[in-house]
């Protein structure tokens, strides 16, 4: 699923990030603030309307990001343990 259709929350894992047509720099800059395989990433907050900006939590840094580019990051749910 992608990082736009996670609930608020919960504890999920970046599987992999996409580069939009047009704008393949875009796949690096999520990479350098650190969007990668197997990263753990939350969603805190959703904005207007669900659409954005995102409120992520990548690691241990916070982050606003656009429905666009929430859009590129493919996550999977972390089971409980």
């Amino acid at each position: 699923m992608q990082l736009d259709q996670v609930d608020i929350d919960a504890i999920y894992r970046v599987s992999t990030v996409n580069a939009p047509k047009g704008a393949p720099q875009i796949k690096g800059q999520l990479e350098d603030i650190g969007f990668l395989p197997g990263e753990q990433v939350t969603l805190l907050r959703k904005g207007l309307l669900k659409k954005g900006p995102y409120l992520v939590r990548v690691g241990t840094s916070t982050f606003a990001l656009r429905h666009t580019e929430a859009r590129l990051i493919e996550v999977e749910l972390v089971p409980h343990v």
